[in-house]
């Protein structure tokens, strides 16, 4: 089947696990036949993609845009939006990258032939309406967050959450990556659940990656021929993470066990606010921020690498691939209870997002005890082995077959 694939990004060109995810799930698709022209917003250098058609929608360059292109920033969207406007504003925002990108997309799908559009997250939701308008191929939209999460469980954007609404209304089918996804479609945008079909996300990890033996972290490695223990955060450090949480959990940790640190690996909004909170709470001695890694790069496996404890405490998440990169590189993971990897990994430590006293004696309990390390990374890493791409492309073939069938007798 030929699919039309809108999405944000593509590795090495993105802000977070959705580029991955994208990349992964198109390469499996692929092999199972699925014949895809991937639409970016911007030109870069795909060239290392054999497995699918990668078509920039714009002249724009990315290293020219980049500053805008955050696909987790939806709260600075503003409601000017208008994909009938040709005119390319001098000061490029998202709301005008996303009006092109969609009035591009129309038009490229009307003069390309393909069976299905696929449509990932808020930020292509436009032009893959504007795609079925114009050629009455059925729209799959893929839910990866929603801006409920985002939001960090609140309302968010009232503008981006409109687009949404929008785009579940006009889409044939939709994708969500967890239940926990599925539900929220429900209860926040009143979908009726028959519609919407949960396919769980996976990650595959290169294995000469995880048998790499230097870490850049020198510092934590010396520290833990010490005695420390390193309890690791990796990931975006906005509200939806729930890191507030965390540093007070951690608080009640150093309080009782100083000899653990705890390193924070990534960037955001709250980046300030946590390096203040640390300082308030008197914690900064065992508080590490290393900034921004690529997620790809060996600067962010290494910090897995170095870690005994993974935390994710977000307070919404709809999936959640870090646990498994800490899994896959060697580190027991605790989770939030409000995160979609609930719902695949069961040999985790889970906790409300919110108990920083149960976060704190969980942190605790591994960090003191090498049995319960060791155990709970054993039986976790079987479990992640367990996990593929196969079967979630299986069940994305089966949705294309569906829905192209659809259009046929229609």
């Amino acid at each position: 089947m030929k699919i039309l694939m809108l999405g944000w990004e593509l590795p090495p060109y993105y802000s977070g696990g959705l580029g991955i995810v994208c990349y992964q799930l198109s390469r499996y698709l692929a092999n199972k036949g699925a014949d895809i022209e991937f639409i970016v917003p911007f030109e870069a250098d795909y060239s290392y993609i054999d497995f699918m058609t990668v078509t920039a929608a714009s002249s724009f360059k990315h290293e020219t845009i980049a500053h805008i292109l955050g696909s987790y920033d939806s709260y600075k969207f503003d409601d000017k939006f208008d994909v009938e406007s040709e005119v390319v504003p001098e000061n490029l925002s998202i709301n005008d990258l996303q009006t092109i990108y969609a009035r591009n997309v129309a038009r490229l799908a009307s003069v390309h032939e393909f069976d299905i559009i696929h449509a990932h997250d808020w930020l292509t939701f436009a032009a893959g309406i504007l795609a079925k308008q114009k050629t009455g191929k059925p729209l799959i939209v893929h839910v990866h967050s929603t801006e409920y999460d985002r939001a960090g469980g609140h309302e968010g954007n009232q503008t981006v959450h409109d687009i949404e609404f929008h785009g579940l209304m006009m889409a044939d089918q939709i994708i969500a990556v967890s239940e926990a996804t599925k539900r929220t479609i429900v209860d926040f945008y009143r979908i009726d659940p028959a519609k919407i079909q949960v396919v769980h996300n996976r990650i595959d990890i290169d294995h000469q990656h995880v048998t790499e033996t230097a870490n850049v972290y020198t510092y934590l490695k010396y520290m833990r021929e010490r005695d420390y223990k390193v309890v690791l955060s990796a990931g975006r450090i906005t509200i939806q993470k729930g890191l507030t949480h965390l540093l007070r959990a951690f608080e009640k940790v150093v309080s009782r066990r100083p000899k653990t640190l705890l390193l924070i690996v990534g960037s955001g909004d709250q980046y300030n606010e946590l390096i203040e909170l640390a300082a308030e709470l008197g914690i900064s001695e065992n508080v590490i921020f290393a900034g921004y890694q690529l997620g790809t790069g060996k600067s962010w496996r290494d910090g897995f690498k170095v870690a005994d404890l993974f935390v994710m405490p977000s307070a919404s998440e709809p999936f959640g691939l870090t646990p498994l990169e800490s899994i896959a590189y060697g580190a027991p993971a605790l989770i939030s209870k409000q995160s979609g990897i609930c719902e695949v990994l069961t040999n985790v430590l889970k906790v409300d997002f919110w108990d920083e006293d149960a976060m704190a004696n969980q942190i605790l309990a591994v960090v003191e005890n090498e049995g319960l390390h060791a155990s709970l990374h054993t039986n976790s890493y079987a479990e992640f082995l367990g996990l593929s791409w196969h079967d979630s492309a299986d069940e994305v073939m089966k949705l294309y077959r569906l829905n192209g069938s659809r259009e046929i007798m229609s």
